[in-house]
């Protein structure tokens, strides 16, 4: 068995197949379709895994920090150590609105009878099975690629007693970076994202009206729809920005997502930083005006008493 650095509880092993009798999935010479039947199931799983993952180590932080007093304060209540966690509760609830998001897709998708139907509850949205397409390569890229530096900060929001074994923040960080790895690297599924906006001009306009449905509700949001409509004008050369192209796909997405369906300090924050730019490269920079203590609180758990 691999040594692995994580994931220990999913044994890895090299197989030899000689002489192996099998069985063909699918019709002939149609192996990569086949295939990407099942790749686009186990994406899903990947982006949900991360999305927990880094729910899991929010809640950790939160908690922590909510029963934990340092410098003659609880440590929430320190200005900076609440924007730390308000800007990584942000990213969790974001990751989580877009994994649920796909995960709706993929359901109506195959309760219509394939990716290529449309259903009445798709109406607004274009073809889900065409959104599908799109937005799981878009989560799986964006959400799978965040999960590791945000556990790494939350790791860090409990201090030495993060780095030791029985907080559990350790196996997080060892088991964060797999998602982004198995199913298609980051690069994998950005030249993904890439091919398929090239070969059906209906996923892109699945994805722009699934976006346009928040269109006016933030003008923050707005101006990164305006801008992300001019980078998709022209994918000549596109393959080597073509992290940059999905990182702000799922981006505009997600603060759709945030703008309808969650919690407005939730989602002002994230457009605030995410989509107007007002932003750090690390967690813990978001800017003036952002309710971070209601962010906090809504990211902390309940414990009973």
């Amino acid at each position: 068995l691999k040594d692995k650095l994580g994931n220990r509880s999913n044994a890895s092993a090299e197989v030899e197949f000689d002489a192996t009798w099998a069985r063909r999935l699918g019709d002939e010479g149609r192996g990569i379709s086949t295939i990407i039947e099942m790749v686009s199931a186990t994406r899903l799983d990947c982006i949900l895994g991360s999305a927990a993952l880094m729910r899991r180590a929010v809640a950790e932080a939160t908690h922590h920090c909510t029963y934990r007093r340092a410098f003659g304060m609880v440590l929430s209540d320190a200005p900076l150590m609440r924007n730390v966690l308000a800007d990584i509760a942000v990213e969790s609830e974001a990751a989580t609105m877009l994994a649920m998001r796909v995960a709706a897709a993929v359901d109506r998708s195959a309760d219509a009878g394939g990716p290529q139907a449309n259903t009445d509850a798709s109406a607004e949205t274009g073809t889900e099975g065409e959104l599908l397409r799109l937005a799981v390569a878009l989560g799986k890229y964006w959400v799978c690629k965040r999960g590791p530096t945000l556990v790494g900060e939350a790791l860090e929001c409990l201090g030495g007693n993060g780095y030791v074994e029985e907080s559990g923040l350790p196996r997080l960080y060892r088991e964060a970076p797999l998602n982004s790895i198995w199913e298609g690297s980051g690069n994998v599924n950005t030249l993904d994202v890439l091919r398929a906006l090239r070969q059906s001009p209906a996923v892109l306009d699945a994805y722009l009206a699934e976006i346009g449905l928040a269109s006016g509700a933030d003008g923050r949001f707005d101006a990164a729809v305006k801008d992300l409509l001019q980078s998709l004008a022209d994918l000549d050369g596109m393959e080597a920005r073509a992290r940059r192209l999905a990182e702000r796909m799922a981006l505009v997405l997600q603060g759709s997502l945030l703008l309808r369906h969650g919690n407005p300090a939730v989602a002002d924050a994230f457009c605030a930083s995410r989509l107007d730019q007002d932003w750090g490269h690390a967690f813990g920079t978001l800017p003036r005006g952002v309710d971070s203590a209601a962010i906090v609180a809504r990211a902390t758990p309940e414990i009973p008493d």
